[in-house]
């Protein structure tokens, strides 16, 4: 489908067209229902013992085409516009251009080597929002995109936009009657990554202010969902003070606006360049509400692998053998004789092959390093 438009907006006159309908859109304040119509695919997640509980399952939702290209161009200017005026908190990634995983990876690495070089101990806390796009409050993000000092007629078109939505759910042949979804933001649409970046930029401007007020000297990177504290101190008891505080404060101001942390999705993580035996002391988080956490071997962030010692020698263990198995699952798609041909072949180990073996690849590699 998206070939298709893409050769239809080559003409001038076309993507004319669509522009004018993007713009009445906002002039009159008014999301078409057919774009507010979703499909929603049940497919279940392979090697699973059971399919009794809904986590099982991945929900993949459909949306118009037509509808995510208008999205598209509004998210676009609506980007441009709050982090040109820094609504959007800096530390916060994903969704967002030029934040990518990649950049939350090389800015953990850097905010390590740099603690390191002070002879800091370092760790890290990450944890996760439940059920994050289906819990933002309409009336909240409202109020933030007023703040934000969005023309009205902007603002009621997003009035208009976030209610009336409905979807059906898709299971093989089976289609369910249209359900009404009315709550949160959809999170296939092209305009969430922006309106979730703002509706979380209070929370992390407020936390700061409360961090600077204790002097807590901890750092924030934020990825869609995805928060992470890293703390530079002097010992890892110290550490683990400032994230009790730290951690209390951020549940706290995510209730305020509705959001609830994932306290079984809550790790902790030391790096130590020592040689002798590593045995961190744990947090715990019990009072409240979460659990005693240990420190592991290895923590996965993001699809990085790390180590305590920063060497990424398992996330290259694990990657190269993930671009092992695809090649030889590519040798099922054809040979020279039969099957698809040598430079679609190449296509495909360009797209594949190198997008898996060089994932995060900037994180540890360094071309003017010594050999």
């Amino acid at each position: 489908m998206w070939s298709h438009i893409k050769s239809i907006i080559r003409n001038n006159d076309c993507i004319c067209k669509f522009i004018d309908i993007a713009n009445a859109c906002i002039e009159l304040g008014h999301w078409p229902s057919h774009f507010k119509t979703s499909t929603m695919v049940v497919i279940p997640k392979p090697n699973k013992v059971t399919f009794n509980s809904p986590k099982s399952y991945w929900p993949i939702i459909l949306l118009s085409t037509i509808g995510k290209l208008f999205e598209k161009m509004i998210g676009e200017h609506l980007q441009f516009h709050t982090i040109s005026n820094s609504f959007i908190y800096p530390s916060q990634l994903g969704g967002l251009k030029l934040r990518s995983t990649t950049d939350a990876g090389v800015a953990l690495t850097h905010i390590i080597c740099l603690g390191w070089v002070k002879n800091l101990t370092m760790s890290t806390l990450a944890f996760n929002i439940v059920q994050f796009f289906p819990s933002l409050n309409h009336q909240l993000l409202s109020l933030i995109l007023n703040k934000v000092g969005l023309n009205h007629k902007i603002l009621m078109f997003f009035k208009n936009y976030l209610v009336g939505r409905n979807t059906k759910y898709l299971w093989n042949d089976f289609i369910s009657p249209p359900f009404n979804v009315d709550i949160g933001i959809g999170q296939g649409s092209a305009l969430s990554p922006i309106l979730s970046a703002l509706y979380l930029s209070p929370v992390f401007y407020s936390l700061e202010n409360w961090l600077k007020i204790l002097k807590i000297p901890i750092s924030i990177i934020f990825f869609v969902d995805n928060g992470l504290f890293i703390s530079q101190n002097k010992s890892i008891l110290h550490s683990n003070a400032n994230y009790f505080c730290c951690y209390n404060i951020t549940s706290f101001l995510l209730t305020k606006c509705g959001l609830v942390v994932k306290y079984g999705k809550t790790d902790i993580f030391h790096f130590s360049r020592s040689h002798r035996a590593f045995n961190p002391p744990p947090l715990n988080l019990s009072s409240l509400g979460g659990f005693i956490l240990l420190s592991k071997e290895i923590w996965r962030y993001l699809e990085f692998i790390f180590n305590y010692k920063l060497t990424f020698r398992s996330h290259i263990d694990f990657y190269t053998n993930q671009v092992i198995s695809t090649i030889k699952c590519m040798k099922l798609l054809g040979n020279l004789l039969r099957g698809i041909n040598l430079l679609k072949k190449r296509r495909l180990y360009r797209c594949c092959i190198l997008s898996i073996a060089l994932y995060g690849f900037l994180l540890w590699y360094y071309n003017k390093a010594p050999a």
